[in-house]
């Protein structure tokens, strides 16, 4: 089978894109302070997103971080975290000498909110949320237990930029969210970040925790605690660039755009690869709309005579259909050996006394080796493509008993 080309190439760059970045090339490649592109692009996601701050950093990382820490997380606090996430969602907490405590997911993929209440102690002090592969979490039942139990509710809406919740946006639910805006992710500048609140402390501390001097002068006021800190903030200066910003700007007006496409695209294929054996794909919930940052497929071996995911995988690479992945780094956190020996780069860090043994997050560790997922296109044009690869997929599964 053909496939012409590279399958899928994100952000999407045209001619107005690159006039936009030329353009700050001339006007600006550093700025201290709150102007520019900068300002044009924070003022821009404060409105797309109907929140009254929004904050630029270098990356989704930064942005994480710099969130953990506007919220008061500090040595020995617990935060209650997706098993299954990038481990960004969790690894800067480690920074902060705090302790992430994992908690298995539901069959969507994200943070299960029947099994949070018992990961609840009393150093537990915020609940963490991963919108995974841009499907948004159920954030009522989780606001509801953060409310319940006195807990700051963030979010990590790195993969979920434009989803949203009976109209809601992603990213709007609790004290405060972070968002990459790192190459593939649907709001793209290739590099970089932002948080998001509506809560004016958390806004002063996330500039203090990531812009020092100039920022901190002019948006901190006089007569708070932190405007003393200004020249400093922190110490640290996790900006982002201005031709990143530039880039994401130009982005930012297309994203409702390119998100209807992906939905188009992907109700295309979820409707035809559902048919086919082997396969399960989790519906989408009435009222909850998806960034589509990827199209996850449940892996059903039993459907194909035990065939092992590995090999139905290397199948449909052989028949051209190479936009299908597995997941590889985004694995169960208790996994990764950050997780299991932290104390080699984080020297005393009290996770070490909370050890989380093979088996004991069951959904997480199913989903991970049972994940196959691939892009979501957003052009009309798109749809030949996506049609060749639902016959990939199709012939693949026909003819499993040869792979056997």
């Amino acid at each position: 089978m053909a496939f012409a080309g590279p399958h899928f190439t994100w952000p999407p760059v045209d001619d107005t894109t690159r006039a936009a970045v030329a353009a700050q090339l001339d006007a600006a490649v550093s700025i201290p302070g709150r102007s520019g592109v900068v300002a044009a692009l924070e003022d821009g996601l404060q409105a797309y997103f109907g929140v009254r701050h929004a904050v630029t950093v270098s990356s989704g990382t930064a942005a994480l971080h710099a969130l953990y820490s506007a919220a008061g997380i500090g040595a020995g606090d617990e935060v209650i975290v997706p098993a299954w996430t990038f481990h960004a969602t969790a690894s800067p907490l480690f920074h902060l000498r705090a302790v992430p405590v994992p908690c298995d997911i539901a069959p969507d993929g994200n943070i299960d909110p029947a099994r949070v209440e018992e990961m609840i102690t009393p150093q537990t002090r915020a609940l963490m949320v991963t919108h995974m592969w841009g499907r948004p979490a159920g954030m009522a039942d989780l606001a509801a237990i953060a409310k319940a139990h006195g807990l700051a509710l963030l979010e990590d809406g790195s993969h979920a930029h434009g989803a949203s919740i009976h109209g809601r946006k992603v990213g709007t639910f609790g004290l405060g969210s972070a968002f990459s805006l790192n190459g593939p992710k649907p709001l793209s500048g290739g590099e970089g970040g932002f948080v998001l609140t509506d809560d004016d402390d958390t806004y002063y501390r996330v500039l203090t925790f990531a812009h020092y001097n100039k920022r901190c002068k002019a948006e901190i006021p006089e007569g708070h605690p932190l405007a003393r800190y200004a020249v400093t903030g922190s110490g640290l200066k996790l900006r982002i660039h201005p031709l990143a910003a530039a880039l994401a700007f130009d982005q930012l007006g297309r994203l409702d755009g390119y998100l209807l496409g992906r939905a188009e695209i992907a109700r295309f294929l979820t409707e035809h690869l559902a048919r086919v054996p082997g396969l399960g794909i989790v519906p989408v919930p009435d009222g909850v709309v998806t960034s589509w940052y990827g199209l996850t497929l449940t892996y059903r071996p039993e459907e194909l005579g035990g065939l092992a995911l590995d090999r139905f995988h290397q199948a449909l690479i052989a028949e051209g259909a190479t936009g299908f992945d597995r997941p590889g780094s985004t694995r169960p956190l208790h996994e990764l050996l950050l997780y299991q020996y932290p104390e080699v780069l984080f020297p005393g860090n009290p996770y070490r006394h909370r050890r989380f043994p093979a088996g004991c997050f069951p959904g997480a560790e199913h989903a991970y080796r049972h994940t196959i997922k691939l892009p979501v296109w957003h052009r009309e044009q798109d749809l030949a493509l996506a049609e060749q690869y639902v016959r990939a997929v199709a012939k693949v599964s026909e003819r499993h008993k040869e792979l056997l």
